[in-house]
């Protein structure tokens, strides 16, 4: 009787502790039980009940998507099962997606002691791979429901939307209660978030056990700078598409937000706070320039795949609005050059699938008319592979960035790595491959992608998930495997 119930052989395991530049060794993967047994080479093939043959490939660890969002625009359970599909083919084998209540999700306001059952039991059954939750506190009610979340779900990551304030998620916004449906007495501003940062900082005093994995994240754009600047550009006549969502949407926007934030952070005695998508040079100057004014702030800075591969010129047309915006070619190569100075900590797809028929408006080419955020989590490990190794950046730093940073911040304790003891998530790796991006060939639901024509040099071949084989073979297979994660335990 086979004592090893999937046996990977063959592989180049990317360890994310390894000495910087190591070459990865060929080595075999013995699972059991969904978890990672043994890691050594020549294994006995005749032990195991399942063998695949790993081709002399990359393994990375399976990549930890802290930043999507499922059901923002498609029903939740729709989304669970298709958006879960890209993620597996992109290597993805934990989505950590952005919830709320308010209008897009569920469409209902409320408290998330009724919210929140309602989003699992959504998702249950649904996901082929594994999954989990931030959580935006909208209201007052949601600041005192902080510890419950916590202690009853497994939830250790909240969420400030800063540009909600006076703007909506798409442009102006002219009533702030109806978007958000929040209670007419109560104002989304900076005295609430505040009173977030206070709420989560006294969870993290009271909840001990989770305090190190209790942390604040921030989408950091200034509504009333946004609000002004779409005015002009509207008046503006030489500026069109992405472009002039970025003109108006400026950088300075990001940086100041940062820099509102990080006070508030400090004020509130609040240590975790992570930086969301941030998208210019002007964003990670002030990320960089608050964490040396507010050292015993231990802020963590994100990045999309979106935001370094694409700008204003080369994405494919205004199914690239997004928020923030995609930018200007030197703004790409800054964020490149933080990333190869260590200076970001993770890489995300902010993947939010929104189909043609949603995205556009009656004018196609009206960017103002077309709503934001597109799919990527099926490009994330790949494109960061290709264009990354091209630049410099080592395969235990792409390690880094895509699954441990963001598995330790979150409190996923055995996602992250390929090591003994931790779950079985792994994705297979051809740094050789060529071929290019078509929306059409995608696991999506999205019809188009920003990245239509991209020429990438990495695929992902398969995926892993609690040694689940998901993806094999260029397809996902099998039923969904996915579970919730409870988070910091």
């Amino acid at each position: 009787m086979a004592t090893t119930e999937l046996l990977i052989t063959n592989v180049r395991v990317v360890r994310p502790d390894a000495p910087e530049g190591t070459e990865p060794q060929l080595t075999d993967i013995a699972v059991n039980d969904g978890v990672i047994a043994r890691i050594a080479p020549n294994l006995d093939r005749a032990d195991a009940a399942k063998v695949v043959d790993g081709r002399g490939l990359l393994a990375f660890p399976g990549v930890v998507d802290a930043h999507q969002h499922w059901g923002i625009y498609n029903e939740l359970s729709t989304d669970a099962r298709t958006e879960s599909r890209a993620s597996a083919q992109g290597g993805v084998t934990t989505a950590l997606t952005y919830m709320r209540t308010g209008q897009y999700y569920l469409n209902k306001g409320g408290s998330y002691r009724e919210f929140f059952p309602e989003v699992l039991s959504a998702t249950d059954g649904n996901a082929h791979v594994d999954y989990a939750f931030h959580l935006a506190p909208m209201m007052a009610r949601h600041i005192d429901e902080i510890p419950y979340l916590i202690e009853e779900h497994g939830v250790t990551s909240f969420k400030i939307f800063m540009f909600y304030g006076s703007h909506g998620l798409h442009g102006r916004s002219s009533s702030q209660s109806d978007f958000l449906m929040i209670p007419p007495d109560e104002r989304y501003d900076l005295a609430h978030f505040e009173f977030v940062m206070r709420g989560v900082q006294r969870a993290r005093e009271v909840l001990t056990e989770y305090a190190p994995y209790v942390s604040l994240s921030l989408h950091c754009e200034t509504a009333e700078i946004m609000t002004a600047y779409t005015k002009l550009v509207e008046r503006d006549d030489s500026l069109s598409g992405l472009r002039a969502y970025s003109a108006s949407r400026p950088p300075h926007s990001e940086g100041l937000a940062v820099t509102i934030a990080s006070y508030l952070a400090h004020e509130t005695g609040l240590p975790n706070i992570n930086l969301l998508h941030l998208s210019s040079e002007k964003a990670l100057d002030a990320a960089l320039r608050m964490q040396l004014t507010f050292p015993q702030v231990d802020f963590r800075r994100e990045v999309t795949i979106g935001h370094l591969l694409a700008d204003v010129d080369t994405a494919s047309g205004i199914g690239g609005k997004v928020n923030p915006p995609l930018r200007e070619r030197d703004d790409v190569e800054a964020l490149w050059r933080h990333v190869l100075a260590g200076e970001v900590d993770w890489i995300v797809s902010d993947h939010a699938c929104c189909r043609d028929e949603l995205k556009f408006g009656a004018d196609r080419e009206d960017v103002f008319l077309a709503k934001s955020g597109f799919g990527g989590a099926e490009y994330l490990l790949p494109g960061l592979v290709g264009e990354g190794t091209k630049r410099g950046l080592s395969l235990q730093r792409i390690a880094q960035l895509t699954a441990w940073n963001p598995a330790q911040r979150y409190g996923l304790r055995r996602k992250g790595t390929i090591a003994e003891g931790y779950d079985a998530d792994i994705a297979l790796v051809d740094p050789e491959a060529r071929w290019t991006v078509r929306a059409a060939e995608s696991e999506s639901t999205q019809e188009y992608s920003p990245f239509e024509g991209f020429e990438m040099t990495a695929k992902v071949t398969d995926t892993f998930v609690r040694g689940h084989h998901v993806f094999a073979d260029g397809k996902v297979v099998g039923d969904p495997v996915g579970r919730y994660v409870r988070r910091g335990r």
